[in-house]
């Protein structure tokens, strides 16, 4: 029996640009370290030796870390969302919304994930459950960096923060107060964090059953697709 080389019956074609790529990993790292910066700001459960020198300043730090990657993700945030609604390099995810809308998209891609049916031809970048699960995402992120904001000024008053003093405290007592605005945006980071979990699990799995490359195409910008 004949052994088919199934490289020749695939094409490799540019997923993601190398800016759509690099908005990613910044976009992963500044998640990391903000959700375990959070964590400890919350509920400081590492504490200094005592000693004499004023080197006791690890809240401090954390805080730092967490202001200066919160700044980054609010600028890669606002970069993604630029090269989506204008760049062209973009089209496809936008496309994306024509499947999302599509009712037999979304059978065949359920049809799909419970083994029944082929993955369904997608106009878009995305799939249709794949670019829902993207638009909540991204309204727990812009969520989050709001709060963000409403608890950043409470401490810092010059600055950027002197511009957004009274627009987020108004928008704090809309809420109903700071205490509010902690809760939800700690509620938010756990969605976060429920999302980078099934995420991954997600790209691993079809990356695995569908031999597309689809989780290599994050790092090289390429994925397979079929000649046919």
């Amino acid at each position: 029996m004949t052994e088919v080389d199934n490289t020749q019956c695939m094409d490799r074609e540019k997923e993601f640009t190398s800016s759509y790529r690099w908005q990613h990993w910044l976009r992963v790292l500044s998640i990391v370290v903000l959700i375990a910066t959070g964590f400890y700001i919350a509920v400081p459960f590492i504490t200094p030796v005592p000693n004499p020198e004023p080197t006791g300043f690890l809240q401090n730090y954390m805080r730092a870390f967490h202001l200066f990657f919160g700044f980054l993700l609010i600028a890669v945030v606002l970069f993604k969302s630029y090269i989506f609604i204008f760049v062209k390099d973009s089209t496809g995810e936008r496309r994306s919304i024509i499947d999302a809308l599509s009712p037999s998209a979304w059978i065949k891609q359920i049809g799909y994930y419970l083994l029944v049916t082929r993955h369904p031809k997608l106009r878009g970048t995305y799939n249709p459950v794949q670019f829902v699960a993207y638009v909540g995402f991204y309204a727990m992120i812009f969520g989050i960096i709001l709060t963000g904001l409403m608890l950043y000024v409470q401490v810092y008053h010059g600055g950027l923060a002197g511009f957004l003093y009274d627009p987020m405290m108004k928008l704090t007592a809309m809420m109903g107060g700071l205490a509010v605005v902690r809760e939800v945006h700690h509620l938010l980071t756990w969605g976060i964090i429920l999302f980078v979990t099934v995420h991954v699990y997600m790209a691993t799995w079809n990356a695995v059953y569908g031999k597309d490359g689809s989780m290599d195409a994050i790092f090289s910008g390429l994925k397979w697709h079929s000649k046919h």
